[in-house]
């Protein structure tokens, strides 16, 4: 093919050649500036190429040429592999491959065909691609796609039934025929299972049973279609058995024996028998039944869905005094197996099952349960209601004695004696509790007297049946009320009553006024209630706000029963519609218990003992507070107290506004109290002269104070007061404002006449002249 290529472009390049050639020359015969390119075509055919040639390297590709006719025109090609694996020569065209080629890493090669003028590099003609083609040679064999296959199929399958697929891929171009196709063949274990061309393996045989083997390792080979010389590749294929349910039970032992005490529950394990079946656990289904005797009623046998075992439980209490033995046959079968592929031959499983009852100490046996017994309610001749009865089940028979337990309601109603016999202390009550249960307990007597540990229980029951002992009584409702306007008729409350005895649903009240001297009336409505109503109308509130009517009730027992009950009926305004618009209330009596006055009185106790203590401890503390104030006080106590006035004072040197005769009083006495230095005396002052009696003055002013200050039981009676206005001789001078009107200022305040009235007393003061004296 290649060489018929070339022979073809050979044939071909002297035409084109001499086309060129002319249009050459008229383009260069002509003087015009532009030079107009004609237009050229690519000569070549697709490009193919073997892979893996095995002949030396490089390998002639194929050939480009062009219908240039230029002694300059050079060959190159572009491209990803370009001038690595393919290379052409610039002159001719060939291509050539410098790599031995692989179809299965690359099946084509694009590349780009240029021819340049080799002295200036300019493109004579455009760009053009061209594909190269890999043709492939059958050199891969087919390759699984994993090295080991799973598959599974149930035992005891039909022949031909599918187990699992296996796949293996041939790198070879599939578009050649036979380079790709992938045939199969199982060359180990071909005697269970066989494989098709494509890839489904089945069985070939129906006896495949999974108790013998459970998995099978087979292999698998694949390789190239027929006739081919390409080679093969293996895959290892496990095919596990799934199990069915196609085995019974078999009993592990050919008889089973229990022992077992006869004090066993009913319901309880006397033993378990075991079973081997071998197929899986999801399908032993294990049941169990009796063969051979008579021991339905008295056992049962349940199978254990988690073990598959048989557990014995007991349907009734044994008794060893009575069977001391049980034998019987059981059989073990699965009623799921699949017929079909049952084995024949395989034998019943029936085994023995021996259970041997063991004695025990067992409690007394009561021959009645349970107890019942009626008394009549407060009857004194009863005291014997009845008795119960237990025995020893042993082969000893031992005595037995009776004790009570427990009793509802709690107390000492109902009694037993050692013998069993039931007995009432005094009569009952049946509205107190209409039944009395009490729990018997009987226990043996052992030999040396002492009382067995094992006892059993009984419970009695005694019914209290009814006596007419009670009389009904009123159910109170609401306050009856009724209109002071009230006309005849008019339904004033609806009663009833109730009977602490049982009534009978024939039973009935009967109800009656005690007297007919009222303006009330009683109607029977015959439900076991009544109506009272207005009698004659027109109550007078002036002479009862409250009536008090009495109302007879009495029963139909026997004997028949009756009580006196007191309806408290309230006068009330009424308006025009009937509504009550005033009733006076009525006084409710309140009752209190013992229990709660106790209470209360040791309340009132404690909070008066309480206070008498708070006033001791005062009084004790005050008279403490007096005594110490006593012995520290040693100098007349003087009560000055100092006012104050609205005038200002002179300073230190003011003393005509107050009194201070009596300040001078103490130094006439001969007293001489203690010189004490005070911040007010540490003042340097300014030289004057100072009258003996100012500092006299000043000098108890300063005592008192101290003695203010220090003794903290004392109550502060000399109040020093502070003035704004400090006098000629403080050495702070005046704090007071007054003397601003003389100020040295040179503002003038005239302007503030000017303002209005509301700056008037501002110019009165700051206006005026500075010698102007003001008059206050």
């Amino acid at each position: 093919m290649n060489h018929l290529i070339l022979l073809f472009s050979l044939f071909l390049a002297p035409a084109f050649a001499d086309k060129e050639s002319q249009k050459t020359n008229q383009n260069f015969s002509s003087n015009s500036a532009s030079h107009k390119r004609l237009k050229r075509d690519w000569i070549w055919n697709q490009m193919h190429i073997k892979e893996e040639i095995d002949t030396p390297l490089p390998h002639h590709v194929g050939k480009i040429t062009s219908s240039v006719r230029n002694n300059n025109a050079k060959y190159i090609i572009e491209g990803e592999y370009a001038n690595t694996i393919f290379k052409v020569e610039e002159t001719s065209g060939d291509v050539y491959a410098f790599e031995r080629l692989d179809r299965e890493k690359k099946a084509e090669y694009e590349l780009t065909a240029l021819i340049i003028d080799r002295r200036n590099n300019q493109s004579l003609e455009p760009p053009s691609k061209f594909i190269i083609k890999v043709y492939d040679i059958n050199d891969n064999a087919p390759v699984f796609v994993q090295k080991v296959f799973n598959g599974s199929v149930p035992e005891m399958s039909p022949v031909g039934t599918s187990v699992t697929k296996v796949t293996a891929v041939d790198a070879d171009d599939p578009t050649v025929t036979g380079h790709a196709t992938v045939t199969y063949q199982v060359i180990k274990g071909d005697e269970y299972f066989t494989v098709d061309d494509s890839g489904v393996i089945s069985t070939t045989r129906a006896d495949l049973d999974r108790e013998n083997q459970s998995t099978y390792e087979i292999v698998v080979k694949a390789k190239d279609a027929p006739g081919s010389s390409g080679d093969s590749s293996t895959a290892t294929v496990i095919i596990t058995l799934t199990d069915i349910n196609d085995n019974f039970p078999v009993f592990k032992h050919p008889s089973f024996h229990f022992r077992v005490p006869e004090n066993v529950s009913v319901g309880g394990e006397v033993g378990r028998v075991k079973v081997e079946d071998i197929d899986e656990p999801q399908h032993r289904n294990t049941t169990y039944s009796f063969v051979r005797g008579d021991y339905r009623d008295t056992f049962e046998i349940v199978a254990n869905p988690f073990t598959n075992e048989g557990i014995i439980r007991p349907k009734k209490p044994l008794d060893f005094e009575k069977v001391a033995e049980y034998r019987f046959n059981i059989e073990a079968t699965d009623p799921t197996v699949d017929l079909r592929y049952f084995k024949v031959g395989g034998s019943r499983s029936i085994s023995t099952v021996t259970i041997e009852v063991t004695d025990v100490d067992e409690p007394p046996v009561f021959t009645k349960l349970p107890y019942e017994f009626k008394v009549r309610e407060n009857d004194p001749e009863i005291r014997t209601l009845g008795s119960v009865w237990a025995h020893d089940p042993d082969a000893a028979k031992r005595k037995i004695r009776f004790i009570r337990r427990r009793a509802s309601p709690n107390g000492d109603y109902i009694r037993v004696s050692d013998t069993g016999i039931i007995q009432i202390p005094k009569p009952l009550d049946r509205e107190f509790s209409s039944s009395y249960n009490i729990t018997v307990a009987a226990q043996e007597i052992l030999e040396d007297g002492r009382l067995s540990d094992r006892e059993s229980h009984a419970q009695v029951h005694v019914i209290v049946t009814d006596e007419n002992d009670n009389a009904p009584e009123l159910v109170y409702p609401e306050e009856p009320r009724v209109c002071e306007n009230a006309a005849p008729g008019k339904v004033i409350i609806r009663i009833s009553a109730t009977d602490k005895d049982e009534i009978s649903p024939r039973g009935y009240f009967k109800y009656s006024l005690a007297t007919e001297d009222s303006n009330f009336s009683l109607v029977e409505n015959y439900d076991n209630t009544a109506n009272i109503t207005v009698k004659y109308g027109q109550f007078n509130r002036e002479l009862a706000k409250i009536h008090y009517l009495p109302v007879i009730i009495s029963d139909n027992g026997d004997p028949e029963l009756s009580s006196t009950n007191t309806l408290v009926i309230s006068v009330c305004k009424c308006n025009e519609k009937g509504n009550f618009t005033f009733c006076e209330e009525r006084a409710k009596q309140v009752g209190v218990s013992i229990q709660a006055l106790v209470a209360i009185f040791i309340c009132i106790f404690t909070i008066i003992v309480f206070f008498a203590v708070i006033i001791l401890l005062i009084l004790l503390r005050k008279r403490h507070k007096k005594d110490l104030s006593g012995l520290g006080r040693n100098v007349a106590e003087i009560h000055e107290q100092l006012v104050t006035y609205d005038e200002e004072g002179g300073g230190e040197m003011d003393t005509t506004s107050y009194d201070v005769s009596v300040l001078n009083s103490v130094r006439k006495n001969g007293i001489k109290p203690e010189l004490v230095p005070s911040p007010y005396a540490q003042v340097q002052k300014p030289p004057g002269n100072l009258t003996s009696g100012a500092g006299e003055m000043e000098m108890m002013i300063e005592v008192k104070k101290d003695e203010a200050d220090n003794d903290r039981d004392l109550l502060p009676y000399d109040t020093l007061h502070i003035y704004g206005y400090e006098g000629a001789e403080s050495i702070a001078e005046s704090l007071s404002s007054l003397g601003s009107g003389s100020s040295d200022s040179d503002i003038d305040y005239d302007f503030l006449n000017d303002w209005g009235p509301r700056f008037k007393m501002l110019a009165e003061l700051y206006g005026s002249e500075p010698n102007e004296d003001f008059v206050y």
